[in-house]
């Protein structure tokens, strides 16, 4: 028995539930994140990539921002890999190639990818559950995005 199993309410929460919203800018991140360095300029990155998405069209700049502070709490308190779990399982199915791609075009606009990037965007592909051959093709069309 441990010490504070007691006193719950002061217990960091291990399972935290994430909407749809949430779970796919969780993913974009947790991409980001990859490095273990988050630059504001990733952030407003992020933050333009998720205006231009039908899902967070509607969505105030106060909400969004409130949401990118609870992903970051996660982060901070559960690591990177953990939010990337819980956004994972949170994730509809739908959504799935969508996330794939938008990850891949985020570490793509620099020009570079790292060995953290790739181990990243591959963990992801394999939770997801994305066809080799359509990975393929995101990445392909992606690259040739980013190159101009």
């Amino acid at each position: 028995m441990g010490l504070f199993d007691n006193f719950s309410s002061v217990r960091t929460k291990s399972n935290t539930d994430l909407s749809p919203a949430e779970s796919f800018a969780g993913i974009m991140l947790a991409t980001i994140a990859a490095d273990g360095y988050l630059a504001n300029e990733e952030i407003q990155s992020l933050v333009a990539t998720l205006y231009r998405m039908k899902l967070f069209q509607s969505y105030p700049s106060d909400h969004v921002s409130r949401m990118i502070n609870k992903l970051m709490k996660i982060i901070e308190i559960q690591g990177v890999d953990s939010l990337l779990k819980v956004a994972v399982s949170s994730l509809p199915e739908y959504l799935h190639e969508t996330v794939f791609a938008v990850a891949t075009d985020l570490i793509l606009s620099d020009g570079e990818v790292s060995d953290d990037e790739e181990a990243v965007l591959s963990k992801l592909c394999r939770s997801l559950s994305i066809s080799q051959e359509t990975v393929n093709q995101i990445i392909k069309v992606m690259i040739i995005k980013n190159k101009g």
